[in-house]
């Protein structure tokens, strides 16, 4: 992929531009905003050997003075500890790798879940699971009766929209939503309730927020940042951050019911090249400081004491291990005065580093590892790096210090255990009616109205509402990843007894005004509608899994039922769930009218707050979001940042109409501006028992490839034959049948190879959903290819023996199993990411191919 361009970025100053609508070169309607933007920044050449000088960062002191009784607290224990436990103190181990025992044998100072781990594993676990096991680790770490001081062990996790790793809590907005609000104060608000449903499970500390500045939205995480521009991140981040902590020097700081905080990821991560999840930044260090760094200032002013280390690079230069951001800027420049925790085995990305091995994350500024599965044997290896001297004693005290420091500024030297805790198990509060209120107004602010062609909205209450696409009823595509999984994927609207759908509330919003709403999920209908609103958009992703390489909304199902709804002359509203702006200039031509409602969360009816009048033919709430990320003209996702040069996005940054515009959106332009070899997806390659462009299914016989084109297809030697057969519809699966020994794979049409290293750091697997209508005697295996010369294969036969006649199923192969079976087997460069070899006899029917979360399901074979 091409490389970043050189562009002029956004500063600390402001400029006002005047509000009106004006248009691209193409002639497309561009709508431009009278937001207060950043003027450019300073630039160098990336010709010049890019250097961090300290002195060129503003500084800025510790807004939190240090108070002598802590300060004492903190010599008291750090002579009292053993080396032992101080190099558990620095460990951060999750929970399905790490017991309550062990937390005690190896002094750990913290624990955490990751997105897929929950007590008992199971994601669905009730609140009173959570609750119990932060007891049995709280429990644990504070046993003194060996002697060893008494140091409280912390239990972080990702509530990045509200505590959303636990059913029935509240689920609010993604952050991209929360940004179009532009009402930081709202901010404070989610971020208390946020807290207050945390404490009810018993723990105490959030990775959240993320204040990162994306600039280019084929990112994944896009959805985790507030916006494009660094002064509105800036603005939101004091807000989100006291209403979890408190403010600082009140006397509910860190204490009852607030709690810890974590701004990520320091630093640059929304700006890595071709968005490519942690990839490298290549902004000169002025472009660092003025987009990137501008959010960490606000925050450590208004109080941060954890900042979470990146995955990604600066010119190379892993940031975990990157000593002149991680202290000399962040430390004493910045003005930070708490802890550098980890991201998750992010040490290990550092040059000479491994998981278990990091002497130098720890020297470069590191004062916590989140080491979830690599916890044990990295606490040996830093054990003997501090005895053998390759880690000072003075840098691990100092580290063990900053952890102990804010231990005591959350009072948990004097806390009670996590169920005696004033919140504790008060599970009505998880989603309360007071909670999902915040939750509705916010998401109800968070709707972007881009098009309202002859004012079709807001409807009337009695109409004949069609619902349609498979947004409609699903309230975790709604609320996207980062719910109850990592991913967010496999969610049903019984995991959120505290939800709401969009349709269920359009439902009621009709029918209290002698309305009816039919739901269709394809379109169709029994009584002709008087309008439709069709929901639809991107499934729910997390990280690495969402990165893009281009950004076209690729999934026609949805224009063809909007397309076949106009023929019929019915008006069609669309409702657009998305992680990030998206070419959609087909679906919009189709549409009289257009939200782009991003990822609204649990409160579904905040829709129909804006969609349907009153039954007395009132208005009830007015779109006021406007969008925080620029909307693209072109799908060939380069770089779209308010203030650039030659800026011309569809929908400028500052955009959006309300019920007071009378603003008609002329035809838009509908080529893409990418060809097939721009495209290349990362985790789907087949899906109803088709190639996903632009992979393609071969059949692999004696040396010859065929390419499946058509519903009954042959191999070229006659070993192997696809056919497409029905499963629950029409032809969405693909029989394979092997009349002797053959192959099928997927391969990229253009050759293009794929990156799945991140992925197998992950734990993601390759999923196969298949059932097994015949059995061969015979082999049977999975591989992957990594080039001509480049394989591994694991042995599948006795499992695909014993799976015939037992219907469909789904195989997950971890990634890292690939790794196992062959040390030389490179993840970074895969050209087929599957080939199944199989023995004659071998029926297989076969719908998916993908990547998916583990979920503890993964084989590596017989």
């Amino acid at each position: 992929m091409a490389k970043a361009k050189k562009r002029k970025e956004l500063s600390k100053g402001l400029l006002v531009l005047a509000g009106g609508l004006a248009f691209t070169g193409c002639g497309q309607p561009v709508v431009q905003t009278t937001d207060a933007v950043p003027e450019p920044a300073a630039s160098q050449s990336s010709a010049e050997k890019p250097v961090i000088t300290p002195a060129n960062w503003p500084l800025q002191q510790p807004p939190i003075a240090r108070t002598e009784a802590i300060e004492n607290k903190i010599k008291t224990l750090l002579a009292q500890m053993s080396l032992e436990q101080k190099v558990g103190q620095i460990i951060q181990a999750d929970i399905a790798s790490v017991t309550p025992q062990q937390v005690r044998d190896y002094y750990l100072g913290s624990v955490l879940n990751g997105g897929n781990s929950a007590p008992g594993r199971d994601n669905r676990a009730g609140a009173a699971a959570w609750l119990q096991l932060a007891d049995a680790f709280w429990q644990a770490s504070t046993d003194t009766s060996d002697g060893r001081p008494y140091i409280p062990v912390m239990w972080g996790t990702d509530a990045v929209h509200g505590h959303s790793n636990v059913k029935g809590a509240t689920i609010f907005p993604h952050n991209i939503g929360l940004g179009a609000m532009r009402e930081p104060e709202l901010m404070r608000e989610i971020g208390r309730v946020t807290a207050a449903e945390m404490q009810v499970t018993g723990l105490d500390w959030t990775f959240a927020p993320t204040i990162a500045v994306v600039r280019d939205d084929r990112w994944g995480r896009t959805y985790e940042s507030y916006s494009e521009d660094p002064q509105l991140v800036a603005s939101y981040a004091p807000h989100i951050l006291q209403g979890i902590q408190g403010v600082p020097g009140s006397a509910d700081f860190l204490k009852g019911q607030h709690m810890l905080a974590t701004v990520k990821h320091f630093l640059g991560d929304g700006g890595t090249v071709d968005g490519k999840d942690q990839g490298d930044n290549q902004h000169t260090e002025a472009e660092l400081r003025d987009i990137h760094g501008t959010p960490y200032y606000a925050a450590i002013a208004a109080g941060a004491r954890v900042v979470m280390a990146s995955y990604n690079s600066w010119f190379g230069e892993k940031m975990h291990g990157f000593r002149p951001m991680l202290n000399d800027v962040l430390v004493e420049r910045m003005g930070f005065d708490g802890f550098v925790v980890g991201d998750w085995n992010g040490h290990g990305q550092v040059k000479g580093c491994t998981p278990t091995d990091c002497a130098n994350s720890l020297l470069a500024g590191l004062d916590m590892f989140m080491a979830p599965d690599s916890w044990e044997k990295l606490y040996q290896t830093t054990l003997a790096q501090v005895k053998d001297g390759r880690i000072s004693m003075q840098r691990l005290d100092e580290a063990v210090s900053r952890v102990l420091r804010i231990k005591a500024e959350m009072g948990l030297f004097e806390q009670v255990k996590p169920s005696e805790r004033p919140l504790a198990g008060r599970y009505e509060l998880l989603g309360s009616p007071e909670h999902r209120a915040v939750a509705r107004q916010a998401a109800r602010k968070s709707l972007v109205l881009l098009k309202n062609n002859q004012q079709l909205l807001p409807l009337k209450a009695n109409s004949k509402v069609l619902v349609a696409g498979d947004g409609a009823d699903h309230i975790g595509k709604q609320s996207g990843g980062w719910t109850l999984s990592w991913q967010g994927s496999g969610n049903k609207n019984t995991d959120f007894p505290n939800g709401e759908s969009i349709y269920a509330g359009i439902k009621q919003a009709v029918e209290a005004g002698g309305g009816k709403a039919e739901l269709s999920e394809n379109g169709r209908f029994t009584d002709k509608p008087d309008v439709a609103v069709v929901v639809f958009g991107e499934e729910p992703y997390a990280e690495f899994v969402g990165d893009r390489s281009h950004l076209a909304f690729d999934d026609g199902r949805a224009l063809q039922i909007l397309t076949e709804l106009k023929t019929q002359g019915i008006p069609t509203v669309s409702v657009f769930l998305s992680g990030r702006p998206l070419w959609v200039n087909p679906e919009l031509n189709q549409s009289d009218a257009f939200v782009a409602a991003f990822l609204p969360g649990t409160e579904g009816g905040a829709v129909a707050d804006l969609l349907i009048r009153s039954p007395a033919g009132e208005i009830r709430h007015d779109f006021q979001g406007k969008l925080s990320f620029s909307w693209p003209a072109k799908a060939t996702g380069e770089l779209l940042n308010w203030g650039d040069k030659n800026y011309q996005p569809q929908f400028a940054y500052g955009y959006g109409l309300s019920y007071s515009d009378n603003t008609e959106l002329a035809k838009l332009g509908e080529e893409s501006g990418i060809s097939a070899d721009q495209v290349l997806n990362f985790s789907r390659y087949l899906h109803a028992g088709k190639a996903v462009n632009p992979w393609q299914l071969q059949l692999l016989d004696k040396g010859q490839v065929t390419v499946v084109t058509e519903p009954l297809q042959k191999s070229a030697g006659g070993a192997l034959e696809a056919a497409a057969t029905d499963r629950l519809q029409q032809e969405d699966s693909v029989l394979l049948t092997f009349q002797q020994d053959a192959a099928v794979a997927i391969q990229h049409a253009q050759g293009m190879a794929l990156d799945l290293s991140r992925q197998a750091n992950g734990d993601m697997t390759l999923e196969l959903e298949y059932q097994v209508v015949a059995a061969t005697e015979g082999k049977v295996s999975v591989a992957m290819q990594c080039g001509e010369h480049c394989k591994s294969s694991l042995d599948f036969s006795g499992y695909f023996a014993g799976m015939a006649g037992k219907g469909w199923q789904s195989l997950k192969i971890p990634l890292r199993c690939f790794t196992a079976a062959n040390s030389a087997f490179d993840l970074s460069k895969i050209s087929q990411p599957l080939v199944l070899e199989a023995s004659s006899g071998l029926k297989l029917q076969l719908a998916k191919v993908r990547l998916a979360e583990n979920e503890g399901q993964g084989q590596c074979g017989n």
